[in-house]
Order: structure tokens, then C-alpha cells, then sequence
């Protein structure tokens, strides 16, 4: 179909405001990600840039040289991946139980699991129970309490209640128990959902550290994002002559980098990792965000 004057006009204002958006949006990531490359002395010179100007590597050099930084950095890997999976499990597990029409005392549980979405006991209460239960200063402080998530259960829910129910009938009827029909009917069938939650439940625990800040006071046991943070609010320079022979003598080769360059380059190191698992996801994330939310 022809499109007519007006409509081409008001088309191209659309295109030029979408691009003036996707440019806020992502400049702010794409200059981190050039002073990161720059060398910091050119850097500190100021100016808009939109590519390295003085290209190097120099400040990823002494960061992967930081054996502090690369401890978080496992940690925050197994604490995304341990976490995320049983998460998986364990909100799938409940929703599916809920989603149960016959089960005795569904409509209470649900709303007592609903309540915990708008009412809690507050942080001190929060963390007497975590120190009582002996997860204080453990790495399964940053896992087990953040196991269930009603807000997932209910997507799970809403997903598994919408599965024909003629599905797990016909499962009964070739000797299948519940969990052997959960396991192999339900579960495969909720691929989409599972996706959707996997990418948001890796995202909180990748980038989540007031909790592991609070729980944990051994350095070698938080994460990256807790770093980064300490890094940011810190002397940079200092933290590196105090703490790391192998950087101080990169430092002594070379003056390329600064406080700000260390800064945005430990932050790339923060970031994309997690940047990089949405691809693998993606042909799912709609589906399963619409799917799993709507119920007919």
C-alpha cells in the first residue's frame, strides 16, 4: 500500500525519535565501554567520544591481574547458576502444586504466598533469622533465602493452569505419579516460562549486593558486584599498591590508566557476562512473558 505524505513525515518523525532513544539509551553503556579501552591519561583530558581515541589495553591488564576480582568473579558465577536452577525447581515445584484445584487448603496457601509479596518483617528481623539459622557469612546466604519468589510461582501457576488437563490424564492412565508427570509432561511443555524466569532470576543474582554486603564480611566470599562497588567508592590507586604486588608492577611500566579508566573497566567485566546470556534466550522471552502472564 502507497503511504501518502503525511503518513511518510509522520514515519520519519517515529523513526528519529526511536533512534534519538536507542542512542540515550545506549550511549551511556557504549562510552563506558570506550573509556574502559582508552588510555586514562587521554581520557582525563575530557571530551565527547564515541570511539577510543588512544586505544589499550593496559586497563583490563591490571584488572584481570586483581586475584580479589576474579575470585567474585566465580563467586558470582556459581551464586547465578546454583541459584537460578534452584529457583527453577523450587518455584516450579510449588506453582505446580497450587495450580491443583484438588488440593486441600489451596485458596489459604495461596494467599498466605501472595501476603509475602506485600508484607515482610523488615531487614533487622531479616537478618537475626539468617545469622540464627547459621548462614551468616556463608555463601548460601546469597542462595537459599531467595530460593522461592511468589511473583514467579504465580507466572509458573498461571502457565501451568492453562495446560490442557487432558495432558496429565492420559500420563495417569500410563501409570505416571505426579512427579513423574511433572518431570516429564509438564516441565517440557514449559520451556517459554522457564526461559523468561531463568533470564530474570540469573539477572537479580549477577547484579544483586546489598544482601551479600549485609550477610557477608570475608572479602574472599562476595560477589562482583560488591566489589565493583567497594572499587567505586574507593581509592583505586591505594587499593591496588596496598593489595596487589602483580598490578603495582604493571603500574610501575606504565602511567596509561587512571582511577576512572580501572573503574569503567572492571565494570565491563561486571556487566557483560550477563549481557551475553539473553541471545540464548531471546526466541523465548516474549512468549514466555505473555504466556505465562495472561490467563484466559
Amino acid at each position: 500500500m502507497k503511504l501518502t505524505v503525511s503518513e511518510k513525515i509522520m514515519n520519519g518523525i517515529i523513526y528519529v525519535i526511536l533512534i534519538l532513544i536507542g542512542f540515550i539509551m545506549i550511549y551511556p553503556f557504549w562510552n563506558a565501554l570506550i573509556i574502559s579501552l582508552n588510555v586514562g591519561t587521554d581520557t582525563a583530558r575530557g571530551g565527547l567520544a564515541f570511539w577510543p581515541r588512544v586505544f589499550t589495553l593496559d586497563n583490563y591488564k591490571v584488572v584481570f591481574q586483581r586475584p580479589q576480582l576474579m575470585r567474585a568473579f566465580m563467586i558470582s558465577s556459581f551464586r547465578t547458576i546454583i541459584a537460578t536452577s534452584l529457583g527453577i525447581i523450587v518455584n516450579a515445584m510449588l506453582a505446580y502444586g497450587l495450580a491443583k484445584k484438588e488440593l486441600i487448603g489451596r485458596k489459604f496457601f495461596t494467599t498466605a504466598c501472595i501476603f509475602t509479596m506485600y508484607f515482610n518483617g523488615g531487614l533487622i528481623p531479616f537478618f537475626l533469622l539468617i545469622r540464627n539459622v547459621g548462614l551468616l557469612n556463608s555463601f548460601w546466604s546469597m542462595v537459599i533465602p531467595f530460593l522461592v519468589n511468589i511473583w514467579y510461582m504465580i507466572i509458573f501457576r498461571t502457565f501451568f493452569m492453562q495446560l490442557p488437563k487432558g495432558l496429565e490424564e492420559s500420563a495417569q492412565i500410563d501409570g505416571c505419579n505426579y512427579l513423574q508427570t511433572f518431570t516429564k509432561i509438564i516441565l517440557p511443555l514449559s520451556k517459554p516460562v522457564i526461559a523468561t524466569i531463568t533470564l530474570f532470576t540469573a539477572v537479580y543474582h549477577w547484579n544483586e549486593w546489598f544482601n551479600a554486603s549485609i550477610f557477608i564480611n570475608n572479602n574472599k566470599l562476595l560477589p562482583i558486584q560488591s566489589i565493583l562497588r567497594q572499587v567505586i567508592n574507593s581509592n583505586v590507586m591505594q587499593e591496588l599498591d596496598n593489595a596487589n604486588g602483580a598490578a603495582l608492577d604493571a603500574m610501575a611500566r606504565t602511567s596509561s590508566f587512571t582511577t576512572q579508566s580501572l573503574v569503567m573497566a572492571t565494570m565491563m567485566v561486571a556487566t557483560v557476562p550477563i549481557i551475553l546470556v539473553y541471545p540464548f534466550v531471546q526466541k523465548y522471552f516474549v512468549h514466555g512473558v505473555m504466556i505465562g502472564s495472561l490467563k484466559e
